[in-house]
């Protein structure tokens, strides 16, 4: 399936004044910035947190990838990560999943032509869509090279309060993250791994030399300065958290499902395209905003 190529028409330059302050602190700044979508609001106070990984990520790095991530749900954090499948890809699909921002750092420009890894050219839409966005330090039209995903790792730590390494080799782009997150003062964290996986071998050394080992949500969220206890809130004020990310097509249907309605009744009012409106409507059940019973669409 072929990406909205509308999408990749948006790409604009940022201002220096719109370049993201982390950003300035760390030695090597860039010095030019390309997006696609927009950047959180300084006044927003979101906490950055980079996941990197495997690309070649075992069973296990998915379910800790995923399950970590769902339990940040409803909390004011952005999810950042390369484009790299595997883990980075992983980060990127979870943080949607539990409606939650993500910023992407390929090792490419952002044209569409260019974009890598290729296949992921698809998820650019559902991400800008969901808040996020893309930057780029690189012209739109770079091809990505061997030198550009170290390069571009050093934003990703750079952007972020904390790095957070679920699988690594030894020898791998993620254990450079990890060095530059602590070169620049930011916080490391590793989950633990198998003594008899090769994926975990660069995790487990991360934490022989001091990064805090990760076991459970409650670990991030203690990293990143976050009060746990938001865990117990009731569902009503975390509905109210996620509603703050959504766009706006996400809106309309909080808006139209005011009182029930059949599915039928509510594609109608949506006033959409079927496919498109389907996708939506799939999208706003993955975040458990809304949900079909007995034949009605209402809100959860």
């Amino acid at each position: 399936m072929r990406p909205n190529l509308k999408i990749f028409m948006k790409i604009k330059k940022l201002t220096k004044a719109e370049f993201p302050s982390a950003l300035m602190q760390i030695p090597e700044p860039p010095e030019n910035l390309w997006i696609i979508g927009n950047l959180p609001k300084p006044e927003e106070d979101y906490v950055y947190l980079s996941i990197v990984g495997s690309r070649k990520n075992t069973s296990y790095g998915k379910e800790v990838c995923e399950r970590i991530i769902k339990g940040l749900r409803g909390y004011p954090i952005v999810i950042v990560s390369g484009f790299a499948m595997g883990i980075d890809t992983l980060a990127h699909k979870s943080a949607m999943e539990a409606g939650l921002r993500t910023i992407v750092f390929p090792g490419s420009g952002l044209s569409e032509d260019v974009m890598y890894p290729r296949v992921n050219a698809n998820l650019v839409g559902k991400i800008v869509e969901n808040g996020g966005c893309l930057l780029s330090e690189f012209e739109p039209d770079f091809i990505a090279t061997p030198w550009s995903f170290p390069q571009r790792n050093r934003l990703m730590a750079g952007m972020s309060k904390a790095t957070l390494v679920i699988e690594a080799t030894e020898m791998s782009g993620t254990m450079i993250t990890a060095r530059l997150a602590l070169e620049y003062n930011r916080d490391l964290l590793a989950v633990p791994g198998s003594i008899f996986s090769k994926t975990s071998t660069g995790a487990n050394k991360l934490i022989r030399q001091g990064a805090v080992p990760v076991t459970s949500t409650e670990n991030i969220l203690e990293a990143l300065g976050l009060d746990s206890t938001l865990s117990k809130q009731s569902e009503k004020d975390r509905q109210l958290n996620l509603f703050v990310n959504l766009s706006e097509n996400e809106k309309r249907v909080i808006e139209i499902l005011h009182k029930p309605l059949s599915r039928d009744e509510l594609l109608r009012a949506i006033k959409m395209n079927i496919w498109d409106a389907n996708t939506l409507l799939s999208v706003l059940e993955i975040k458990e905003l809304i949900k079909e019973e007995m034949g009605m669409m209402r809100l959860t």
